[in-house]
């Protein structure tokens, strides 16, 4: 997942196919405990499952997706393994509506109806799913329907699409949103091979994280396509998009999905995207996964991208034109190793998927476009760290890599702590021992880990056996337990610079002093120019700055959202109101927390703004993803 700067919807499934049963059965009712059950001591916090009694190893859907009612309707068939012999199975659900749950025994070949128990809710788990086991049985079958309001679905009407020609599904699991489309183990530390049957109405096209092996026409117009992935993920790498969708090879292994009408700009945005598949495997191992494919969502998604696997979900706001932003696609491409093949077992290790992720991005960047392209994004993202950590100077706990997390959604999670203070550290270690001992660490974390849930201990302890290589000439050797467990930046943290950005700095000092400039810049460089803008401490008036700026720039009218939403942020904090217009435009256009979030929170920064914001969200809230209202609902104050 890509970051964000702070820490939009319905599925249903259809009755599961199989073999009837041989004797007519009567479904037991479920029995609702009222009290919200807590996961116990030393399992996955944000979790109800039981693993070390009765895991889940596979799971198939069969899912009818019914744009009407904005449900899912169907089943799941759980494959288990059964440790201890009289144990309940115990299942993550949120808002999951269950109509009956069967077993199924080895020696028969009809299923049974067994009892089951939904606990009551908790505010951030939601409820527990209980299954009774009769002995020896092997599968569970849970047939039910999802909730409109499920977190992890979004419903798209044709006018929030792209080409406003039809309706648009798709799901955003992580951190703990698959329990509410999927009843599974929702822990990232728990992997299950996948298949599945999903029926849509014509024209409509499923597209899962998955291989596509048939499609049918089935009744009422519907088509069912079959998926599978042989490779086991944990749940919140669960992934369906649903919409009018076409797709166009990049190269062998790649591919680009989206609405037809942005497909040529999406085509031509990541042409590269073979040659970064080649340059990523070069740099920590083979590619796992057999296809690698982008699909170009609507521009509700509330993140940069999702690394769903075989198939990486993206926001339409990175299609730039000038392929300035596809470091986004590296960073979801690298997520093929970190993150989807060598897995944080729980959220308090987030930082092993997003740290190795964004250090593998800029070694793909290097690769591909040069070693000043990747110190570029280097020096933007320790610069985009700097802010944040002084943002967070209330709350030192969320400063640290090893992050606690008891008690508190796992989004909590997602900062640029876990990103790029993770990706310093990696750096740190690269600094110190060279890459020509690094590089083989780095393959052999991935290779002897491979489809695993691991543990920032059992980091530090891989780290301490298989590191051994002498120093580099003035090096000292970085203090781990200070770099995962104390917040803020260590004095060793690696200062990437960019002669470009030293430039794009000076610039912005000069034309604040009111001098002329030379700006030739890439937008990478604009957007260093605009943080680096002096507007507090001066003899000029921010809002004359600006005006001058959007004069001889049209900042205001920029195409590349990285640098429009930078811009629009100066200008909500300094009450540049000639971008008002375009401040309403943006938000009421755009999901993508990155950008609506700080630009929301500068706009409260003036009695003028915090007007504008309030009334802009109430626009466009309905159209934001839940995760994306969640987050805004907390800033601004639900309607």
């Amino acid at each position: 997942m890509p970051r964000l700067l702070v820490a939009l919807a319905a599925l249903t499934v259809t009755a599961c196919s199989g073999p009837p049963p041989a004797t007519p059965t009567v479904t037991p009712p479920a029995t609702v405990v009222q009290l919200p059950a807590v996961p116990q001591p030393g399992r996955d916090p944000h979790s109800f499952a039981r693993p070390d009694e009765v895991r889940v190893d596979a799971v198939e859907l069969d899912l009818t997706v019914d744009f009407d009612a904005h449900v899912l309707r169907g089943s799941a068939t759980l494959a288990l393994t059964r440790t201890v012999a009289d144990a309940p199975l115990v299942l993550d659900t949120r808002d999951l509506t269950i109509e009956r749950v069967e077993a199924h025994l080895p020696d028969r070949t009809d299923w049974v109806a067994t009892t089951h128990a939904l606990a009551g809710s908790h505010p951030i788990l939601g409820q527990a799913l209980t299954i009774d086991l009769p002995p020896g049985a092997d599968r569970v079958r849970v047939h039910y329907r999802t909730s409109p309001d499920s977190t992890g679905l979004q419903w798209l009407a044709p006018e929030q699409t792209s080409d406003r020609a039809g309706e648009f599904l798709y799901t955003q699991s992580q951190a703990i949103h698959a329990r509410s489309w999927v009843p599974c183990q929702d822990s990232p530390g728990i992997r299950v091979t996948v298949a599945a049957k999903i029926a849509a109405p014509a024209p409509y096209r499923a597209v899962m994280a998955a291989e596509e092996l048939s499609h049918e026409t089935g009744p009422n117009g519907h088509v069912l396509r079959t998926f599978k992935l042989d490779q086991p993920i944990p749940a919140y790498l669960l992934a369906l998009a649903v919409g009018r969708l076409e797709s166009v090879e990049l190269g062998p292994r790649t591919a680009v999905w989206a609405e037809p009408g942005v497909l040529p700009r999406a085509r031509a945005e990541f042409a590269d995207l073979e040659e970064m598949l080649t340059a990523a495997e070069a740099a920590v191992g083979p590619y796992r996964w057999g296809r690698y494919e982008v699909l170009v969502l609507p521009a509700a998604f509330p993140f940069g991208g999702m690394e769903n696997p075989r198939v990486t979900f993206v926001t339409p706001t990175i299609l730039a034109g000038d392929r300035s932003l596809v470091s986004l696609i590296a960073h979801e491409l690298a997520h093929s190793w970190s993150g989807n093949l060598v897995t944080n077992a729980t959220w308090r290790d987030f930082w092993l998927n997003e740290g190795f992720t964004v250090y593998v991005e800029r070694r793909i960047l290097e690769a591909i476009y040069g070693r000043e392209r990747a110190e570029i994004e280097a020096v933007l993202g320790r610069e985009h760290l700097e802010i944040e950590l002084a943002d967070m100077a209330d709350r030192p706990g969320d400063q640290i890599l090893h992050l606690d997390l008891s008690g508190r959604d796992p989004d909590d999670a997602v900062t640029d702590v876990a990103y790029e203070k993770g990706a310093l550290f990696l750096r740190r270690l690269e600094q110190a021992y060279g890459r020509d001992a690094f590089d083989p660490f780095v393959r052999a974390w991935f290779d002897r880990h491979a489809f695993t849930g691991q543990t920032t201990e059992a980091f530090r302890a891989f780290l301490g056996a298989e590191l051994k290589a002498p120093l580099l000439p003035g090096q000292t050797a970085p203090d781990v337990d200070l770099w995962l467990e104390t917040p803020g930046l260590p004095e060793d943290a690696p200062r990437p610079q960019a002669a470009a950005l030293t430039l794009a700095a000076d610039a912005a000092r000069d034309f604040a002093a009111g001098r002329k400039i030379d700006a030739r810049f890439s937008p990478l460089q604009w957007i260093h120019f605009l943080r680096a803008l002096p507007l507090t401490d001066g003899p000029r008036p921010a809002a004359a700055i600006l005006a001058e700026l959007d004069a001889a720039y049209h900042f205001t009218a920029a195409g590349n959202a990285e640098l429009l939403s930078e811009w629009l942020i100066l200008a909500a904090r300094h009450g540049y109101r000639p971008a008002d217009a375009r401040i309403r435009e943006f938000l009421t256009g755009v999901g993508r927390r990155k950008y609506v979030l700080p630009i929301y929170d500068a706009l409260l920064a003036t009695p003028e703004g915090a007007a504008l914001a309030r009334e802009v969200f109430a626009v466009a809230r309905p159209g934001y993803h839940a995760i994306t209202r969640g987050s805004l609902d907390a800033l601004l104050g639900a309607p």
